[in-house]
């Protein structure tokens, strides 16, 4: 991935740039650097870059001292844990941060699949779009955790109620597959996970996570499992101990509940590494202390994940803020491997992580069953019964010179305290040489640099936080670099994207604390693998004792590729994703394409720095915002809506083609239309021209399909310009606070002709919960919904209406709503309509009715409805309702069925999931003074966007409600 680099060499304030060959960013020695002695090689040429930092502002947790202290911790450890769970939210992040901020663990958490087919409480954003959301919020949580992520390639396909669903629809294969890749690059001690892999996980897909952490436990270290993953420098690898949290299901007098269906079952877990099974709650083994207060953070480990675990906020809207006070999680022990099983007598090995003072069951690493050697010592182990002596002996001597080193460094925090450490750095350094350069097993050598060059790269990290020093890059309007005012300097704003061919500045600004520390070369990587990026000499430059400020102007390439997700899938009906780049699997995003790189010396060693090049936009509150550059088209050409049933009248469907350019351009726009359609313009007349950057005005089709066709049809949307056609358009997915990214798709429209009538005369207006596409799918009907602001709401005339909807969810999105069930429960009693889609919890209504606790959902799309009352007019007219308007679903039935009522309602259906309890919550509807006011939990929502035709009929029958026989 990391196979091209254009490197800038500065000597005082001449920079010189060059463009390398392959692998160029890793043999830098072959450049001429006046401040290098000719002969004298790159320690670090043979060292794969790590990954180049994503945010240039870290979060307080990783600033200053407390950083300094956290990462003498790290230095000082070989302490490894890969957490395995489902869904983001699903993470123990007080244990991740306990682990990694209190005890200096390299920890990272593999997550099955992205939530796409969860809940979004932050806007209307679904399927691989909240992916994308869920996929930020996760990587904004691990900040706090610090931890990094790896994702599998399932897809979340909503709710499941059991394991054997989930793996039906992932496949065991593909599941272990994700699973021991993952363990193989993470190379972890220990693995643990949230979930035991049974019932008491709830969600089929967590427990589906708990088997397959324990599967993986057992397959990751041998070498006829897929080894076609063996490449690369990667090899089988044998974690030392597996854990599950104690489960938090009640379990008792023999049985234990599984929230998913709301049922007891007899007590009974699986041991997958053994194939025992106990029928007892599993034993807790290990109590992690993860409420202790941490004196140089502030505040306990548990708090600081917390935060963390508030900025999933399309799941939860945001967290409270915990309490201070002790707080544990229990683990329970699966297995553990030979090489470190103890006798409970044993008191291990002086390198374990040590126990906390009364108990020796407070630690992971370390406890009555488990004794693993976390020192950097310990890693002569990897190379065997027959390692050299030499290796032993100088892993020691780094050993020994850290250990004496890390008080030190936290009495006097500067440049004296890095003249110190400098020696074993660079002990580390010729002994990562030697170790590549042995004749060491392969596997064994592969293991042994993985973790050399771990420490390695922190031992720079230590540098950086005892000198001072940092780097950012951005992109710049300016040619030359301007001094501060008293305000001191800021990176100018510029556009988010550049395109294929562009020319554009980058300033890499580097400042260093310790006036000692000089830049010995600035570079920039392009980590999506392009090699033909062109980079300028420096066009402006600027140093200090503290600073130094370069300008390069670079070009993009012609064929440079957008900045898109690398796991697509045709629909959300498939599991699962497929990779445009296979090389990319398991990472959050395909690489940002491109990086700046600032080598730092010090007493003669190398500190590198990188940092993905930002661009600086406003927003209004937060002021200035750094995001990542990315690459788009020169054009993106988009359609709307993306589905729409043709209109009920037998008029002309209507179709936006909105054309978005970078910058000036001129073009036509094509209208690709099935056979025998046409269109007003005609497919190939509209024209567009931008004299600057910007969104074209909407051109409208009318189009009018060929008479007699029946089926789904697609429209497509194609701009040609220059030369090129475009048939894709972007979305910047996110909110504010979050890091959006671009989801790419192709303009076009499906659409169905459904036989569907409506009652006359109806006036709509619409609560928006949290966001869904019901106004469209209403619009679609030949109704102009109106939303409702909370002014209206509140105060305003609801007499102007005769029909009012409420959006899913928003009872938990609009306060004021609640505050007015006296005005709705009015308009009902006025002769008004009032449907209330799915709502989370239990919520106001004319007639009491109540969900209970957990609400019951129906997750199997193709469950049967059975119609209890067919000749109700809610069933009946003006559409009747059969069981086959219930046919072709997509995701699930529903969620958030009543399961009590007022007997003033009538419940006109039931379905319910295999072993669930008949649910008749469903569909519920009363009749109240002269109106009608209606429950529908069915998932109407999740089937507009997918033309599920009984969708909309049962839509109109719900707006038309009490209007028959007027």
């Amino acid at each position: 991935m990391r196979n091209f680099a254009f490197l800038a060499v500065l000597a005082g304030v001449a920079l010189a740039a060059v463009t390398s060959d392959e692998d160029s960013c890793r043999a830098q020695q072959s450049v001429s650097a006046p401040d290098r002695p000719l002969g004298v090689s790159d320690p670090l040429a043979a060292i794969p870059l790590p990954e180049p930092a994503t945010k240039p502002l870290p979060i307080c947790e990783d600033r200053g001292y407390a950083a300094l202290e956290q990462d003498l911790k790290r230095l000082g450890t070989t302490a490894s844990v890969l957490a395995i769970v489902a869904h983001p939210d699903d993470e123990d992040g007080a244990l991740l941060t306990y682990l990694s901020r209190g005890l200096g663990v390299r920890a990272a958490l593999f997550t099955l699949n992205r939530g796409e087919g969860g809940q979004n409480a932050m806007s209307a954003d679904s399927g691989d779009a909240l992916g994308i959301i869920r996929t930020q919020e996760l990587l904004k949580a691990g900040e706090y955790d610090g931890r990094t992520q790896l994702w599998g390639t399932e897809a979340d396909f909503g709710f499941s109620k059991t394991q054997e669903e989930a793996f039906a629809k992932w496949t065991h294969e593909r599941v272990l597959y994700d699973a021991v890749l993952a363990v193989r690059r993470e190379r972890p001690q220990i693995l643990v996970s949230t979930f035991v892999g049974g019932i008491t996980d709830g969600h089929g897909h967590h427990q589906v996570s708990g088997e397959i952490m324990q599967e993986a436990f057992k397959a990751a270290g041998d070498p006829k499992v897929f080894p076609e993953q063996l490449k690369d420098g990667l090899e089988p690898w044998q974690p030392l101990a597996v854990y599950s949290m104690v489960p938090f299901a009640p379990v008792t007098d023999g049985k234990m509940f599984d929230y998913a269906t709301g049922k007891w079952a007899p007590a009974r877990f699986h041991n997958y590494v053994t194939d025992e099974w106990i029928t007892e709650v599993p034993s807790t083994d290990v109590v992690l202390p993860v409420g202790t207060f941490d004196k140089y953070l502030g505040r306990s480990y548990a708090q600081i994940a917390w935060e963390g675990w508030g900025q999933q906020k399309s799941q939860n809207g945001g967290a409270n803020p915990t309490l201070s006070g002790p707080t544990t999680t229990r683990y329970h022990l699966w297995a553990v491997d030979k090489a470190a099983s103890i006798a409970p007598e044993n008191k291990g090995p002086a390198g374990a992580v040590p126990a906390s003072a009364g108990s020796k069951d407070s630690s992971l690493f370390h406890n009555r069953r488990v004794a693993v050697d976390t020192s950097i010592s310990g890693l002569a182990r990897l190379a065997g019964p027959g390692a050299p002596a030499w290796l032993g002996a100088e892993l020691s001597k780094i050993d020994a010179g850290v250990k004496a080193f890390g008080p030190t460094a936290l009495a006097e925090p500067n440049a004296s305290a890095a003249h110190k450490v400098v020696p074993i750095y660079k002990q580390a350094l010729d002994l990562r040489a030697k170790v590549a350069a042995s004749t060491i097993e392969p596997a064994a050598k592969a293991n042994l640099l993985f973790e050399l060059d771990t420490k390695i790269e922190q031992f720079q990290t230590v540098l950086k936080d005892l000198l001072g020093i940092e780097m950012i890059a951005f992109t710049t309007h300016a040619s030359r670099v301007e001094e501060g005012g008293f305000r001191g300097s800021s990176a100018d704003e510029t556009p988010r994207s550049v395109t294929p061919g562009e020319e554009f500045n980058v300033r890499i600004h580097a400042s260093m604390a310790a006036t000692e520390a000089h830049v010995e070369k600035m570079w920039f990587v392009s980590e999506t693998g392009d090699r033909s990026w062109k980079a300028g000499e420096a066009i402006g430059t600027a140093s200090s004792a503290t600073t130094s400020d370069a300008i390069f102007k670079l070009r993009v390439p012609e064929n440079a590729e957008p900045t898109e997700p690398y796991f697509t899938r045709p629909s959300t009906e498939q599991p699962y994703y497929d990779l445009l780049h296979p090389e990319y699997r398991e990472r959050s995003f395909a690489p940002w394409p491109l990086a700046a790189w600032v080598e730092f010396t010090f007493d003669g060693a190398p500190v590198r720095l990188g940092q993905v090049v930002q661009t600086l936009g406003r927003e209004l509150g937060p002021g200035g915002v750094y995001e990542p550059l990315v690459v788009t088209p020169k054009i993106g050409i988009r359609v709307e809506p993306e589905a729409r049933i043709l209109p009920l009248d037998g008029s002309p469907l209507p179709v936006r083609v909105t054309v978005h350019s970078q910058g000036p351009a001129d073009g036509t726009v094509e209208l690709k239309l099935p056979a025998g359609w046409i269109s007003e313009p005609s497919g190939t007349q509209a024209g567009f021209h931008f004299h600057v950057g910007g969104d074209s005005e909407p051109i409208v089709f009318q189009v009018t399909p060929a008479p007699g066709q029946t089926g789904a049809f697609t429209l497509e949307a194609v701009a040609h310009s220059g030369g090129h056609d475009y048939s894709t358009g972007w979305q910047r997915i996110g909110y504010s606070g979050l890091p959006p990214y671009n989801l790419y798709r192709a303009a076009e429209m499906k659409t169905r002709k459904v036989d569907v009538k409506l009652a006359p005369g109806l006036k709509v207006a619409y609560v928006m919960g949290t966001g869904d596409t019901v106004p469209e799918a209403i619009e679609a009907l030949g109704i102009e919904p109106h939303l409702l602001s909370p002014a209206e709401l509140t105060m305003g005339d609801l007499s102007a209406w005769n029909v009012i909807v409420i959006g899913i969810r928003a009872y938990s999105a609009r306060p004021e709503l609640a505050g007015a069930a006296g005005r709705l429960r009015q308009f009902v009693e006025n002769g008004g309509t009032v449907v209330v889609q799915y709502q989370s919890g239990n919520f106001p209504a004319p007639l009491p009715l109540s969900m209970g606790g957990p609400p019951e959902r129906v997750v199997v799309e193709d469950d049967p409805v059975k119609l209890l009352e067919p000749e109700n007019p809610l069933l009946s007219w003006p559409n009747k309702i059969t069981t086959a308007d219930f046919d072709g679903w997509v995701e699930e039935r529903g969620h958030s069925f009543v399961n009590s009522w007022d007997p003033g309602y009538t419940a006109l259906t039931e379905t319910a999931d295999p072993g669930q309890d008949p649910q008749r919550g469903g569909l519920l509807v009363a009749h109240v003074g002269k109106g009608t006011y209606i429950y529908a939990a069915y998932a109407l929502y999740r089937q507009f966007p997918e033309l599920v035709p009984g969708a909309y009929r049962i839509l109109a029958n719900l707006l038309s409600a009490g209007k028959e026989g007027r």
